[in-house]
């Protein structure tokens, strides 16, 4: 007799919330680094202007390139276990990445070992420093990515059950790529005012202009993106109805729409 982990839609559960939440745990710890896409691309960067800021270009930290996974997560998992699968999980990761940025800052703080300080002679001033500028990230800007990556949740789960009730239950692309969307929107600007606006020095703080340039350049790579990734999401979909089966997949949609 199978326990209830054992179960396959608890299984199932398992496995999309693992992605879901190390995904979403290494783009914050990624973020450190910013990339051009254009010149990852093999293309030369745009040169665009908005709200009188010129010379903008699509460049990102590398936590984008995680949050592709963390999109189909979460429409999925809202799919078949609703409000409460998405909440519960967008808390578990928030409360897992406070506590990996604790760890990293008393790893930081470690006092090195000789010997490893020495490991890598061709990193200036030394490997210690390296780490330190690595993995150190500014409190104002852990802050503003865990605001928005838990509001950005929270509005995506509403908007997506909302949606959902309007079409009865048809066009999972209209649910799945409109939540999207429109969460993300919010979480474009969200981390960009409380990390360079509401939390820095007057000295440091970003015009609102730029807030509104930079986020909109933001915006429109996540725009693009929940687009190119709408067949992905009919790919899973199809993939979890044949592990389900029919009537398990019925019953699991039925009830994540009836707690919406």
């Amino acid at each position: 007799m199978q326990t209830d982990i054992y179960k396959k839609e608890n299984l199932l559960f398992i496995i999309l919330g693992g992605f879901f939440v190390t995904n979403a745990l290494i783009a914050e710890v990624i973020g450190s680094k910013i990339f051009s896409l254009e010149k990852t691309l093999g293309f030369q960067p745009v040169d665009w202007s908005f709200f009188f800021q010129e010379h903008l270009s699509f460049t990102h930290t590398a936590g984008v390139i995680m949050w592709p996974v963390v999109f189909i997560m979460t429409d999925i998992i809202n799919e078949y276990y609703g409000k409460k699968g998405v909440k519960f999980l967008s808390y578990l990761t928030v409360g897992l990445i406070i506590y990996a940025f604790l760890m990293i800052y008393m790893a930081i703080h470690t006092v090195p070992a000789d010997f490893w300080l020495g490991i890598h002679p061709d990193i200036k001033p030394d490997i210690n420093v390296a780490f330190e500028r690595v993995f150190n990230q500014g409190l104002w800007i852990i802050i503003g990515s865990i605001a928005a990556f838990l509001i950005g949740q929270l509005l995506d789960v509403i908007v997506f059950q909302q949606i959902r009730k309007i079409t009865a239950g048809k066009y999972i692309w209209l649910r799945a790529t409109g939540s999207t969307l429109i969460s993300q929107l919010v979480d474009s600007f969200v981390v960009l005012f409380i990390a360079f606006y509401i939390g820095p020095e007057s000295s440091q703080k970003w015009a609102i202009a730029q807030i509104f340039a930079v986020g909109t350049m933001n915006y429109l790579y996540k725009f693009m993106l929940a687009l190119f990734l709408t067949p992905v999401i009919y790919m899973v979909h199809y993939l979890i109805e044949m592990y389900l089966g029919t009537a398990l997949s019925a019953h699991l949609k039925e009830k994540a729409a009836q707690e919406g």
